[in-house]
């Protein structure tokens, strides 16, 4: 739910502009859509709508769907590939592979990147989106036990084969992130990215990916609903929901953070807009393509009604103040899937 205090915009929103991602040709618009949500980690969605919500992103010229061989498993790509039936034209979809699944469709634990299990994943996401090549693949998590030249090697044959038209890595280190892109071209780096999740700034990878020429893509701009307003505790989310485990999310931390959105409603309100909106007008004017998720029509709404929000000088050092890159309470990701970042 949104703040009391929170400004709205009834407009129609206007189609976001589009913009290159990388260098190798990909253009997509400035705002994608994320499709996790719909299929997993944060409880079942209604499906009706989250089809729904898809058409509607087409209508409003949000056509980057992004999604996951992961999620659910299956069962994401399973829903893109029904929505977009017969649009497939009118598409740019990205999905990610590397999270090991067995034939049974469990999750082994285990992220592969071997060339073999890479081409079985690339084949079965064509099946499932009934597409005839993948606008852009990425590499989910890196594979420690696989060299990344192994991995986007056997990408860059598939690239070469018009099985994929574009390669991108995700959570990638920036020495990874060089190693991949050396091997072949990478159109885009997408790793978590908002303004309650900055690391990127620090860490060398947005400087590597603007060096290198390769687009940005933020996932979870809107920190996993946090810039939202949409819960004030994670009693309110679902039993399975993912979010549960968000050390951002938790106690003492949740608290302190909320204060921070509280902080940025102010600023938000002044310019008669959402902190949502706000938020992913941040990271557009980075420079991000940003994918929020959202499994309903009215939330896509709110959020493509960004892309027409323009930040003075003024906004930005307002919100540089309010939410100060170090001010955050608690980690993205517990430990263990920590873990599996930035290698």
């Amino acid at each position: 739910m949104s703040a009391p205090h929170e400004g709205k915009q009834e407009a129609q929103p206007a189609a976001p502009r589009r913009r290159a991602l990388g260098a190798e040709g990909l253009q997509v618009p400035a705002l994608g859509l994320g499709c996790m949500g719909m299929s997993a980690l944060y409880g079942l969605a209604d499906q009706r709508e989250a089809t729904a919500t898809i058409h509607r992103a087409l209508e409003l010229g949000v056509t980057l769907l992004d999604t996951a061989d992961a999620y659910g498993p299956f069962r994401n790509e399973q829903l893109i590939g029904a929505a977009i039936a017969g649009r497939q034209g009118q598409v740019t979809v990205a999905t990610k592979l590397g999270y090991e699944i067995d034939r049974s469709g469990a999750f082994t634990g285990r992220i592969n990147g071997t060339p073999g299990y890479v081409r079985a994943c690339v084949e079965g996401s064509l099946r499932r989106l009934g597409v005839e090549a993948l606008d852009l693949c990425y590499l989910h998590r890196v594979d420690p036990d696989t060299p990344v030249e192994e991995t986007f090697g056997a990408l860059g044959e598939l690239v070469t084969r018009g099985m994929v038209r574009y390669l991108g890595i995700s959570e990638a280190a920036p020495a990874t992130i060089r190693r991949a892109h050396a091997t072949h071209p990478l159109t885009a780096v997408q790793t978590e990215y908002s303004l309650l999740a900055r690391q990127v700034e620090d860490n060398g990878v947005l400087a590597t990916a603007r060096e290198l020429g390769i687009g940005f893509v933020a996932y979870a701009p809107l920190c996993r609903g946090l810039l939202s307003n949409r819960f004030s505790s994670v009693d309110e989310l679902a039993e399975d929901d993912f979010r549960r485990t968000d050390p951002r999310l938790g106690g003492e931390n949740l608290a302190h953070n909320r204060a921070l959105v509280q902080c940025l409603g102010e600023i938000a309100a002044r310019r008669a807009v959402t902190t949502s909106q706000l938020s992913l007008a941040w990271l557009l004017h980075r420079g991000a393509v940003a994918i929020p998720g959202a499994t309903q029509r009215r939330h896509l709404e709110e959020n493509v009604s960004a892309a027409g929000i323009s930040l003075s000088p003024a906004d930005l050092a307002a919100i540089d103040a309010a939410l100060p890159a170090s001010a955050v309470a608690g980690e993205r990701y517990a430990p263990e899937y920590l873990d599996e970042t930035f290698r």
